[in-house]
């Protein structure tokens, strides 16, 4: 993993007190200060204590001393600019339900609220939370959550060959189909074409274009 794995990765350590309102989150700048003091005494141990269990698998204590060797002045920079007052605190958490799709939350308020999830307008923000929403709508068959997710290009594009495919299929009565043996193709003004065929004696929809 790259160097800025040792900024990005690092665990906000510290245990929510509980009592009679609800439960209050660790600040996050108390561990960014201790980083940013580890780091700059190059004390390897407590970095990599303070990572993440994914970044100390992937370092190691090896690793993280390679690293604030090879980094070390970059890594303080960037610590230390982590551990200011002026540094924005965003806290956000990812649920991820057993059949693969997720929610993301974010703190507002002193609460998490709901920013993505399945059946709200996606807000995804690395491309694997875009596969992530696509495999959502794909999965529950939706074509209003298939559109959401598409960009602008794709999503103006689709809806323009639906409606010159509707607009074609006005007066089906009127379209010529040609049939062979238990295939039909019917051309559709627009440009575009519909395969049919015959299964157990009832027409279906084979393709179209």
């Amino acid at each position: 993993m790259a160097r800025p794995v040792l900024i990005a990765l690092f665990a906000l350590s510290g245990t929510a007190s509980a009592g009679c309102a609800r439960p209050t989150l660790p600040d996050p700048r108390v561990t960014a200060r201790e980083f940013a003091a580890a780091a700059s005494r190059g004390d390897a141990a407590a970095v990599n204590g303070m990572l993440t269990e994914r970044a100390r698998g992937e370092l190691g204590l090896a690793g993280t001393k390679r690293l604030l060797a090879d980094a070390h002045t970059e890594i303080v920079s960037r610590s230390r600019a982590m551990a200011s007052n002026a540094a924005t605190v965003r806290a956000v958490a990812e649920v991820k339900y057993v059949d693969g799709e997720y929610a993301v939350l974010e703190l507002e308020e002193g609460r998490f609220k709901v920013s993505a999830a399945s059946g709200l307008p996606p807000g995804a923000r690395t491309p694997a939370e875009a596969l992530s929403e696509l495999r959502a709508a794909l999965a529950r068959r939706s074509y209003g959550a298939l559109l959401r997710i598409l960009s602008s290009d794709a999503r103006g594009a689709i809806e323009s060959d639906m409606r010159s495919l509707v607009g074609g299929l006005d007066h089906p009565d009127s379209l010529e189909a040609n049939v062979h043996g238990e295939t039909a193709e019917v051309a559709i003004p627009g440009g575009h074409k519909v395969v049919l065929k015959r299964e157990g004696g009832v027409w279906r929809v084979q393709d179209f274009d």
